[in-house]
């Protein structure tokens, strides 16, 4: 086991340092300069300026130095809000964007696999079919298009929920729904097919035959292993849900990392842009990382200290 972690986080640094790279890189190719677009200073106050935020260095240098603020977790201030720092922005706007993440993230999941198992157990019937067309929907429409469905049909034409903002519990029902709604759909036809072969299965016949109760087989015995799968795609729906927020925490005016992220990317606020990008990506690196530890914890068959073989 320890063995697996330190390679995984081996990989993860390397990961890590490839997409800093990528980031960089991608920054310093946009033609011009972000200080370009400011006006009525002088040429000496646009020279100062770019000496302070090390614009006027070489490549390599700004490079070493984008690396050190990285390993200090020191992203310097923001272009465009000299004021404030991009530390301030992340600690005031990430915060509301993983509550809105992991609030969207157990909703995906309780409710994908509730309505998952339902569809197994009532194969072929109306209940089945029911859910699938469901899951299917929620697959089909994006989440930003969904969003604005649920505030023209619940917060305008129906004035259920409020339409905007992040201060209340009934303010973050419709975003929920909106980024949970597609997750949710692919758990639960995870859920559906995995839990269908499961049930098919000798021990759970053998459960059967020995008068066990349904729901104690069900919950006990072929639910763990029907739950395998939606582990391994965990990592793939938690940075999708994450990344997800940007978009429509900017639809409902919610003031997490999107504003942020989307504000910088128009302005071309360098520090904003490199630090969010490496700050969520060391995040949802990390993620993927608990889900292939918890993976092999709830597989047994996998051993995460020896190679298949050996």
């Amino acid at each position: 086991m320890l063995k697996y972690i330190m390679k995984r986080l081996l990989i993860m640094v390397v990961t890590l340092w490839i997409i800093v790279t990528l980031t960089f890189v991608l920054m310093v190719s946009i033609p011009g300069s972000p200080l370009n677009e400011e006006r009525g200073t002088t040429e000496q106050v646009q020279k100062n300026l770019e000496s302070f935020y090390n614009l006027d260095k070489p490549y390599y240098v700004q490079y070493l130095l984008y690396i050190k603020s990285i390993a200090t977790f020191d992203f310097g201030p923001s272009i465009k809000q000299p004021d404030r720092t991009v530390n301030d922005l992340l600690g005031n706007g990430f915060p509301i964007s993983f509550e809105l993440g992991m609030w969207t993230i157990i909703v995906a999941v309780i409710s994908g696999i509730i309505l998952g198992i339902i569809a197994a157990l009532r194969h072929n019937g109306i209940v089945d079919y029911l859910a699938m067309t469901i899951a299917v929907l929620g697959i089909s429409i994006p989440n930003f298009v969904l969003a604005t469905l649920l505030i023209q049909q619940l917060a305008v034409n129906h004035p259920i929920f409020p339409p905007a903002t992040w201060s209340s519990p009934m303010h973050m029902v419709l975003p929920i729904i909106a980024l949970a709604t597609g997750p949710m759909a692919i758990i639960a036809r995870l859920t559906r097919s995995t839990m269908l072969e499961v049930l098919t299965q000798d021990y759970i016949k053998m459960a059967r035959a020995k008068g066990l109760n349904p729901w104690k087989i069900i919950f006990k015995h072929a639910l763990k292993n029907a739950l395998m799968p939606v582990v391994t795609i965990m990592g793939t729906l938690l940075a999708g849900i994450l990344t997800g927020t940007f978009v429509i925490e900017k639809i409902f005016a919610i003031p997490g990392m999107g504003r942020y992220f989307v504000e910088s990317i128009n302005q071309r606020d360098y520090p904003v842009i490199m630090g969010t990008t490496v700050f969520y990506s060391a995040f949802l690196i990390f993620a993927l990382f608990l889900v292939d530890i918890a993976y092999g914890i709830l597989d047994p068959r996998i051993k995460l200290h020896k190679k298949a073989g050996e």
